[in-house]
């Protein structure tokens, strides 16, 4: 265990930081300018530099007009040449770890470039300012008194032609400082087996006897974890197990549909939650205040980048803008070119900006995720806030839920059919889906005109799932733990037949 002073001069150490976040908080343009030429130019002699001219580029007008925006299929095979042991093809420094990634939507592993350059000077240093961040804002905190349990997923390292690949939070693991696994818990060794269920075990086993004062992971894992800590143990709350638990970092998911099940599990007023945002591609903004739904914009991380109006998106033939021309509350689709070489790339997440000094977004959804068959333009943060006032009028609690649609049959209206595994079912399901029905009306327009005397669209359908189905599923293809998410909207029904057929 660390002794107070220790716990001083870390955070002392820590909160330095400040000074240069306060140099991109009063200066974003500039900094996010002088990124994207010194990206440029440390590239320009590679192969895709020379190719598309990098050396003529004065500005960010030349290079939107030279390099076009892609998705991860237009770059495949330029990574697999990667992957297969030539360098110098989109950055100029050796790539060996690659993240392998599928998403939620699409079974096809990508294979994510990860250099040196994005491990010390992105994520590692993202891991730092968490911590920073936190520190700032929580000024008696006893953090590093004690130990912060992490959560990854699978820890299965692979290695092809000196190229080596796994989930990201396995690449980190393995590149972690001493520190920083000396004041983590569970052990490298635990943390690196491989197969889920008996890692979950592992863990619990290392850790109920630790001082864990914050955790770290995926708040639908996390919840799965702590619930068989309390299962283990016998006792009625976290904080019998660890009392000075003080905080939880969290991102991968929305939290909301998950937060009263975490203030039952961990009955602590002054408990904080801190949300990050980041990916196998790079870690984007981190929550900058205590209680804040916002999160700030990170402009140093080596990450230049580009947004798409949703109203105007096309894909890989949209017309991207900058930083400085964004606008709030307006849904952006996130384009990123960072320091592994990933050039315009179109990652799938969408942001909305909810300041402009000093930039901060909120995560609204995926450019793959919503329902829009009927015209309805139904996307994820509609259903989330829709769902979090039904769950408030009628005292549910949900644990995992899926939307598809109904298609039109024979002159029948369409639908929208629900799959919901609730953790606290509702005592009365039809006026659990009138509540949902109407909470969705007030907050999306064009729901509200095609539910219009039913017309286009009828009455949600909603089946309450078996305790544990969406684990089971997840676990049946093979996708538990760490970022693998239950996909919530769909245009398709395949991820509803799968469910329904368990």
């Amino acid at each position: 265990m660390a002794f107070p002073i220790v716990n001083s001069i870390i955070s002392w150490f820590l909160k330095k930081r400040i000074h240069q976040i306060e140099l991109f908080l009063k200066y974003p343009i500039d900094v996010q300018d002088e990124l994207l030429l010194n990206l440029i130019a440390v590239s320009k002699r590679t192969e895709f530099g020379l190719a598309h001219e990098f050396s003529s580029f004065k500005n960010y007008t030349d290079f939107a007009a030279k390099v076009p925006i892609q998705k991860y299929e237009s770059i495949e095979p330029l990574i697999e040449r990667c992957r297969q042991g030539e360098q110098n093809i989109f950055w100029p420094t050796h790539i060996k770890w690659f993240a392998k990634s599928s998403g939620t939507t699409n079974s096809k592993s990508k294979f994510i470039p990860v250099s040196n350059e994005a491990l010390e000077y992105c994520h590692m240093k993202a891991g730092k300012d968490m911590l920073c961040l936190y520190i700032n804002n929580n000024e008696e905190t006893q953090l590093f008194t004690g130990k912060g349990l992490r959560l990854g997923g699978s820890s299965d390292i692979y290695e092809d032609n000196n190229s080596f690949f796994g989930d990201l939070s396995a690449i980190i693991t393995e590149n972690l400082p001493f520190w920083a696994d000396y004041s983590s818990a569970p052990s490298q060794e635990v943390a690196l087996l491989s197969e889920w269920e008996t890692k979950m075990e592992a863990i619990i086993d290392e850790t109920i006897k630790e001082d864990i004062t914050s955790l770290v992971g995926v708040p639908s894992w996390m919840l799965v974890l702590l619930n068989r800590v309390l299962e283990r143990t016998g006792k009625d709350n976290i904080l019998e197990v660890w009392p000075n638990l003080e905080v939880y970092f969290h991102g991968g998911v929305n939290f909301n549909p998950y937060r009263e099940q975490y203030k039952k599990l961990i009955p602590k007023a002054d408990f904080q939650y801190f949300e990050t945002y980041n990916a196998s591609e790079g870690f984007f903004a981190i929550q900058d205040k205590n209680g804040s739904k916002e999160l700030l914009l990170m402009l140093d991380y080596g990450i230049f980048y580009e947004f798409i109006p949703m109203t105007d998106y096309k894909g890989e033939n949209s017309k991207a803008i900058p930083l400085s021309e964004v606008k709030k509350d307006i849904h952006y689709a996130l384009v990123i070119t960072t320091n592994s070489g990933l050039w315009r790339y179109l990652i799938g997440d969408t942001v909305r900006f909810t300041s402009l000094e000093p930039y901060k977004i909120q995560i609204t959804g995926r450019t793959k995720h919503y329902i829009n068959v009927f015209g309805e333009e139904l996307n994820i943060e509609n259903v989330e806030d829709a769902l979090k006032l039904t769950c408030e009028k009628t005292g549910a609690l949900i644990n995992e839920y899926t939307v598809g649609p109904i298609f039109m049959k024979d002159n029948k209206s369409g639908g929208h059919e629900w799959i919901i595994e609730f953790s606290k079912k509702p005592k009365n399901m039809d006026y659990f889906t009138e509540i949902l029905d109407n909470s969705l009306k007030a907050i999306n327009s064009d729901y509200e005109a095609k539910r219009y005397n039913s017309m286009t669209l009828t009455m949600p359908k909603i089946h309450v799932a078996k305790d544990g189905l969406f684990y089971d599923w997840l676990k049946k293809k093979g996708k538990l733990g760490g970022q693998h998410k239950v996909p919530r909207l769909s245009n398709k029904r395949g991820f509803l037949e799968e469910l329904l057929e368990l």
